[in-house]
């Protein structure tokens, strides 16, 4: 009962709400799990309030890092959807999972690198990203950072050692061929281009109807993607 009332007057010092203390309130008479239940979702609350103190607090106090929301979000996934990188930093150095996926199929570490997201790509990396779990595309991490235009986190990601700079989506594309297909064949993605193929992409593998990156910079005009494939050998 003590440690139950402790609990309830520290979530109403987080959250600035009156709880009431007696022993007929369902709060106290429910079970220590359903009380650790109201924790957690002051957790989620204090992450959409950007409250780090707050965070702090709880996971100093045993917070479950890696219970979900109705939309399968842990509080690590909601923090780096709502771009709160302190709070998120903080929860993935007190151990949160950076490879968990929502109802989506997005994680920490994938829907970081597709948003350009660089400071939580890079802390993913060093707690724990797995390579191995795709997004709902049946994609990385590399391949929405290349169409999108993120350079910093291709070169990040394509000069990492071990990860899958060749990995073919469900569309039938690489990360060299969303660069391609997926933009204007300006500057920006051009530099992506050369920053793939630095890292040592393999600039022949075509996509599901056997089109090589090469044709289809061919076929939209994009000269200087053209001109940094053929130099790496592409056909």
């Amino acid at each position: 009962m003590i440690r139950r009332i402790t609990l309830l007057l520290f979530i109403s010092l987080v959250t600035g709400t009156t709880i009431a203390c007696n022993s007929t309130d369902n709060n106290l008479t429910n079970s220590d799990n359903e009380v650790v239940d109201m924790k957690e979702d002051v957790l989620f609350d204090a992450i959409k309030k950007n409250d780090l103190t707050a965070v702090k607090q709880l996971v100093e106090r045993g917070v479950n890092l890696e219970i979900q929301n109705v939309k399968g979000e842990t509080p690590l996934m909601y923090a780096v959807y709502l771009k709160y990188n302190s709070i998120a930093k903080a929860l993935i150095e007190a151990g949160a999972n950076v490879n968990a996926q929502d109802k989506i199929l997005n994680s920490p570490f994938l829907y970081a690198g597709a948003e350009g997201n660089l400071e939580i790509v890079q802390l993913a990396l060093k707690h724990g990203a797995d390579f191995t779990v795709f997004n709902r595309y049946n994609g990385s991490a590399l391949i929405p950072a290349a169409e999108k235009g993120h350079i910093d986190v291709v070169k990040l990601l394509v000069n990492y050692p071990g990860y899958p700079i060749n990995h073919v989506n469900r569309l039938g594309w690489t990360a060299l061929m969303e660069a391609i297909v997926l933009s204007d064949g300006g500057l920006l993605h051009t530099n992506i281009v050369d920053e793939l193929i630095k890292g040592g992409v393999n600039v022949n593998i075509p996509d599901a109807d056997g089109i090589t990156p090469l044709q289809h910079a061919q076929k939209r005009n994009y000269q200087g993607m053209i001109k940094l494939l053929k130099a790496a050998g592409a056909k």
